[in-house]
């Protein structure tokens, strides 16, 4: 079964993937075919779980994946920061700083952040082709049912509660509508399997036309 999954994806993509056994070899050299997802939506719209699985897929089939995971990388990286405009787009500068370092490396890389600011989203765009940037949306009435952190519940709290979240992105703290996407995911609207297979397609798609690209000049 593995087997035909890696001879599927080299099709797909024109790597030369070789299985034997339980080892991998691949003979991708160039990082201008790898990719670089930013993505952005609220809390609880699936981005962390979505990355995580294709990753998985992805590596299965011989590729190098990292995920960004912005809860993570502010317990470390940027436990300095707050919550303000400008300590949200630091953040984000600072996430793929990192990202686009490990693009460098032949590793794909995809972002799971809140990623609130069309500013912010528009400047890490700007900095490199491989960037792309991948809307994780739904919608808030299912967000606040999901609520599986507990954060919605206690941003709906009333004024003057001790225990209000008073910088809920997309309750009581800004979130800029996505104009500039290359892909949407409506995940109030799909199972988890399908908006994986969105993401997977995608960024397989994205590689092939890269290759493709390199292969013309």
């Amino acid at each position: 079964m593995k087997k035909q999954v890696f001879l599927r994806v080299r099709r797909q993509t024109g790597v030369c993937i070789f299985a034997t056994g339980k080892s991998i070899c691949s003979l991708r050299k160039s990082t201008d075919s790898m990719v670089f997802i930013q993505m952005t939506g609220l809390s609880g719209a699936g981005k962390s779980t979505i990355a995580t699985n294709v990753k998985k897929s992805l590596q299965s089939s011989g590729y190098q994946v990292e995920v960004i995971d912005g809860d993570e990388y502010r317990q470390h990286l940027c436990r300095d920061l707050g919550f303000s405009k400008a300590d949200r787009h630091e953040n984000i500068r600072r996430l793929a700083f990192v990202g686009l370092k490990l693009c460098s490396f032949n590793v794909i890389v995809i972002l799971a952040a809140i990623n609130p600011y069309e500013e912010i989203r528009a400047e890490i765009k700007s900095q490199s082709s491989l960037v792309k940037t991948v809307w994780v949306n739904c919608d808030l009435e299912t967000l606040i049912h999901r609520d599986t952190k507990g954060l919605y519940s206690r941003a709906l709290l009333p004024d003057g509660h001790t225990d209000k979240l008073v910088n809920l992105t997309g309750v009581n703290d800004p979130f800029d509508t996505p104009k500039d996407f290359d892909l949407k995911i409506d995940t109030h609207n799909e199972t988890t399997l399908e908006s994986e297979s969105r993401l997977l397609n995608f960024i397989l798609q994205h590689i092939k036309l890269r290759d493709k690209q390199m292969h013309q000049q």
